[in-house]
């Protein structure tokens, strides 16, 4: 029977944990923290607060495999009024929709984009400078990035189809992400995974395949690599209760700069106490900018979308994350170019910035699954790649 090791215990690290024990493996995972989810934590309540606005798509292979096992759960629906609510800040006034030009690129028939040139170059030429710009900011509900259009053409462009995509493919489960977690979690401990929390690695065990699912630093750190670097986000993060008022938005869209508001209990009341709103919002900012900076635009969309939130306001919290946002490939590179999966030695990369195919969590589950298959010769566990 073989043994398996798995540093990590969030998204990934789960995933790993799971496929492999699946495969028949004996499985331990280490958690460095008291609690698994890693970013996909929630918040205790009263405010139930993931790290950032999180949403799971429906469109990636992950989708079918958590269903398959029955760990989605219940979600929580978008209710029918989400979509006459949604808002988009352009040309500095609060608007019902989108510039026609954001739509014509979020269409199939735009594509494709290319790898080597920007987004900004590349959809300028397709639908002007003025409409290449509100999509690129729009993209930042996916990608929480400072400067969306001087990633890759081929890159945003994929996120910008699948963040317009009607029906949405975006879902929440009930209760936040740690619902999912948890029935992960017991996935994993039905199936007799190890699971060791409080449990920081500082050495790898050489006499059997490792997993490691952490951020792409704490691996850096723990395989003494200094090659695993590839370019994340640097995004503020603000977070808000808020006393329920009849008229509030649902969601907006910053289209002048990158930047996404959220009213999470529009779907799920359950997040916040009774009479209140619990809205999460990322601005995502440059190297140089201060929090203060992200802070005050958030403030701006505040004051279009929900009007009077000063004076209705019971909780707030505010935080930066420094890439903790998933990969972003600049021009002439493409997911295959991110740190590899298989780093030799029996040592096997998972998280959201390696080298995997997908969208946000879709990239964590896509690399743990190839990890697995690699490090137990199970080519069946890996998935179609794309």
């Amino acid at each position: 029977m073989h043994r398996i090791t798995v540093v990590g215990g969030g998204f990934a690290g789960l995933t790993a944990a799971v496929a492999a024990a699946e495969a028949g493996a004996r499985v331990t995972l280490y958690e460095a923290h008291h609690a698994l989810g890693g970013r996909a934590r929630t918040a205790e309540g009263p405010y139930r607060t993931n790290e950032g606005p999180h949403a799971l798509y429906n469109g990636g292979p992950h989708w079918s495999w958590l269903r398959e096992r029955d760990l989605i759960g219940p979600l929580a629906p978008v209710p029918p009024s989400a979509g006459a609510r949604l808002r988009f800040r352009h040309r500095g006034a609060l608007r019902r929709t989108p510039p026609f030009a954001l739509l014509r690129l979020s269409r199939r028939g735009a594509g494709p984009a290319p790898v080597d040139v920007d987004f900004l170059t590349w959809a300028g030429g397709v639908a002007g400078a003025e409409g290449a710009r509100a999509a690129a900011h729009y993209c930042a509900v996916a990608l929480f990035h400072h400067d969306p259009g001087s990633l890759s053409a081929a890159f945003v462009h994929e996120r910008l189809r699948r963040a317009a995509r009607l029906p949405p493919e975006a879902h929440y489960p009930r209760g936040g992400w740690s619902a999912l977690i948890d029935r992960m979690a017991a996935r994993a401990w039905d199936l007799g995974v190890r699971v060791e929390t409080c449990s920081r690695v500082d050495a790898l065990p050489v006499d059997q395949p490792v997993v490691v699912a952490t951020s792409l630093d704490a691996a850096r750190r723990l395989l003494k690599d200094p090659a695993l670097t590839w370019p994340s986000g640097r995004t503020a993060l603000v977070d808000l209760a808020v006393r329920t008022r009849r008229g509030d938005a649902f969601a907006v869209s910053d289209l002048d700069a990158p930047g996404w508001i959220e009213r999470f209990t529009a779907q799920d009341r359950t997040l916040a106490p009774a009479g209140e709103q619990l809205i999460q919002g990322q601005f995502p900012i440059g190297p140089r900018e201060s929090r203060a900076a992200g802070v005050a635009r958030a403030e701006e969309l505040l004051d279009l979308g929900f009007p009077g939130w000063r004076q209705r306001v019971t909780w707030r919290r505010e935080s930066v994350a420094q890439g903790r946002t998933g990969a972003v490939d600049p021009p002439g590179s493409t997911w295959r170019d991110r740190p590899a999966v298989d780093r030799g030695t029996g040592v096997y990369l998972a998280g959201d910035q390696v080298a995997a195919p997908g969208v946000l969590s879709e990239v964590s589950f896509t690399s743990a699954l190839t990890a697995v298959s690699l490090a137990l010769g199970r080519r069946e566990l890996a998935p179609k790649r794309v």
